[in-house]
């Protein structure tokens, strides 16, 4: 399985990157804000994307929009430390598949993983 990992913390994207590996996913590429996320999403077409909501530049919830409107059946994991209704709502009606909140542990991000590609 293709991920594509976005969030504009060197980091977390490192983090992120290393727990799936482990897992045995395919890390293919990863991007630092939305609009490096929908181009990686165009070019790779991963299984899943894992894709924080606040950078700078375009933020992801309008990178989800704009990947969903291309590609309904995008998969989309929210990664936030914004733990907000509003926002988690928003996300959900847009099509996400979940909402992980930061800090997570490595078991809520395999398993939010494994259930979106199920």
């Amino acid at each position: 399985m293709k991920i594509l990992v976005v969030d504009d913390s060197l980091l977390l994207r490192n983090i992120i990157k290393n727990e799936l590996s482990f897992e045995g996913y395919d890390i293919i590429d990863e991007a630092k804000d939305g609009q490096e996320a929908i181009e990686k999403y165009d070019s790779h077409k991963p299984d899943l994307v894992t894709m924080d909501i606040t950078m700078d530049g375009m933020n992801g919830l309008d990178a989800a929009e704009q990947i969903l409107k291309k590609d309904s059946q995008a998969k989309i994991i929210m990664v936030s430390a914004l733990g907000e209704d509003e926002i988690m709502s928003k996300a959900v009606k847009l099509g996400v598949k979940d909402f992980i909140v930061k800090p997570f542990t490595p078991e809520r991000l395999v398993n939010a993983v494994k259930k979106a590609l199920s």
